[in-house]
């Protein structure tokens, strides 16, 4: 367009983008889970493996994290970062969280207790492993949420409010437990609903140094402690 003095106006160009597609975002998570495929490459020495297992990855392809992180950070949901879920918490990195459930080492039909639902999308990925899932929650709004969405997917996950550390001694005992939050030491509750022979993963320390570790119960009590690599949690949450 020419103005009075003979110059042109440029006006605003706006680009009209088709809405997000469940084919777009397949193609996001399909490349979330190749960066998940290069990190494990580059921390083999510390895991002791160089490659997902083959149920987990096909779990992680075929969750769909979008919905488990609130509306506003779906466009940030494939990212291999940790995002705010509300109340001070966060869903854990993409990598960290494949990391944890690769070293519960599940199989077909275990049962599994998460401490830790958040709003409930690494229960959505051991329950497309065919685990039998069971998760305690301290923030009763998760529970809520995360019930619905694992509902609303077709997921059986047993979900209840209350104090972690004190795991749901009804279910026990459980072949492998998850904590998503850091204790000291290994919670003496959580260790007595264990089976011999079954495997916790959670991190060890305070607010300021951890490390992801292994915990195996041993036949007669006895623990094993395996350490894999440092991270960063927040401490876990007890009821009054």
């Amino acid at each position: 367009m020419t103005g009075d003095a003979g110059t042109r106006t440029l006006r605003p160009a706006f680009v009209i983008m088709k809405p997000f597609t469940e084919q777009h975002l397949a193609l996001f998570r399909r490349h979330m889970v190749e960066i998940i495929d290069m990190h494990f490459d580059l921390a083999e020495d510390e895991l002791g493996k160089s490659e997902v297992e083959p149920d987990l990855r096909r779990a992680l392809l075929d969750v769909p994290r979008h919905l488990f992180v609130p509306q506003n950070l779906i466009m940030m949901s494939y990212q291999d970062s940790p995002l705010p879920i509300g109340f001070d918490k966060t869903i854990s990195q993409p990598f960290i969280g494949a990391v944890m459930i690769d070293l519960l080492d599940l199989q077909p039909e275990e049962r599994v207790l998460e401490i830790g639902t958040g709003l409930g999308y690494q229960a959505a990925v051991m329950s497309e492993m065919d685990a039998e899932v069971f998760s305690v929650e301290v923030v009763e709004e998760f529970a809520e949420a995360a019930g619905a969405r694992l509902a609303a997917l077709g997921y059986d996950v047993k979900i209840r409010v209350g104090d972690g550390s004190r795991g749901w001694a009804e279910h026990a005992p459980y072949d492998a437990i998850l904590v998503t939050a850091a204790a000291a030491e290994p919670p003496f509750e959580l260790l007595a609903q264990l089976r011999p022979g079954g495997r916790m993963v959670l991190p060890l320390g305070g607010s300021e140094v951890q490390k992801l570790s292994v915990v195996t119960k041993r036949a007669g009590g006895n623990v094993e402690v395996r350490e894999v690599m440092p991270v960063r949690f927040t401490q876990l949450e007890l009821m009054a």
